[in-house]
């Protein structure tokens, strides 16, 4: 006994697929300025964040991709569609982030022992229009970073582009002023640092859905004390929830009612209740109860709490 609702076709992250289109446009954009800049100016910082760039235009087509596929409908052999295809994109791009970061600081501790010629006025023009153009892309995405794991995988991927450009724009006031071109290598170790842990809690996210933890905001103890709580219900067992998707939590549950409710027409009364108390009390809009007699208990296998 479910919800009866459809599982929907529009995602956390597809309701701001512009959003992602426009930053893509944005990030390609700044990519191939950074390079003609870095031929110009010959910064290996400059080229380096280029670099960056193209990871984050690989990683933003990517979560554009996952939208496509997340929005199309359910179907016999895969009853949720695609809709965990923005979970995968998410782990790649942390993956790819944590592989960026740690190429980072490799690259950063070479350099300080053979730091490179700089033309510090291109470098500094060009890391400013990075800098602007990284800035227009996290205020598309400020606000969409708290509906998706892809979008706030997107999000933290321009916000190290951003932290790159002011590091290429910190290096190059460095060496123009005080001849120290060690200051890049020592900007792109803070960079890389401020990546890892960023990374890894993207990573930790997507994983804890990839293999179906319970949704934060669920807590299954007080799940259980709240369908415990409505009238009729004697028990409650093999009570499981996890994420399908960013904004698809999920529940299921077997339900011990009194005898009677199956006689005196009780039983999707006590449904009602407890589709309504789970979508009041912790969002989740799909539920799905088995509701059973306390007799059926014989039946069951190896049953989890």
């Amino acid at each position: 006994m479910g919800t009866g609702h459809g599982h929907g076709t529009l995602t956390a992250a597809g309701k701001h697929r512009g959003r992602l289109i426009g930053v893509l446009a944005i990030t390609a954009s700044i990519m191939v300025v950074q390079v003609i800049g870095a031929l110009l100016s010959g910064s290996i910082a400059l080229l380096a964040d280029a670099g960056h760039m193209l990871t984050d235009s690989a990683g933003v087509a990517l979560a554009l991709v996952a939208i496509t596929l997340a929005a199309r409908p359910p179907t016999a052999k895969r009853t949720f569609g695609l809709a965990r295809a923005e979970i995968l994109a998410a782990a790649a791009n942390a993956a790819v982030l944590l592989g960026l970061g740690a190429y980072i600081l490799y690259e950063s501790v070479m350099r300080l022992s053979e730091p490179p010629n700089l033309q510090t006025g291109s470098m500094l023009i060009f890391g400013i229009i990075g800098l602007v153009g990284n800035v227009v892309s996290m205020l598309l995405l400020f606000k969409a970073q708290n509906d998706s794991l892809n979008m706030r995988g997107a999000f933290l991927e321009v916000a190290t582009d951003t932290l790159a450009s002011v590091g290429v724009i910190a290096a190059a006031l460095i060496a123009r002023f005080t001849g120290f071109t060690r200051a890049d290598a020592i900007v792109a170790i803070l960079i890389g640092l401020l990546i890892l842990p960023r990374a890894f809690s993207l990573l930790r996210a997507s994983v804890d859905v990839l293999l179906e933890a319970a949704p934060k905001n669920v807590d299954l103890e007080e799940v259980r004390q709240h369908i415990l709580g409505v009238p009729h219900v004697r028990d409650v067992h093999d009570l499981h929830a996890w994420t399908v998707t960013s904004g698809m939590p999920v529940l299921s549950a077997h339900i011990v009612v009194e005898d009677e409710c199956f006689h005196d027409g009780h039983a999707p009364q006590v449904l009602d209740e407890l589709q309504t108390c789970l979508a009041g009390h912790f969002d989740v809009e799909h539920s799905t109860f088995q509701l059973e007699p306390a007799s059926h208990s014989a039946h069951e296998h190896a049953a989890h709490p």
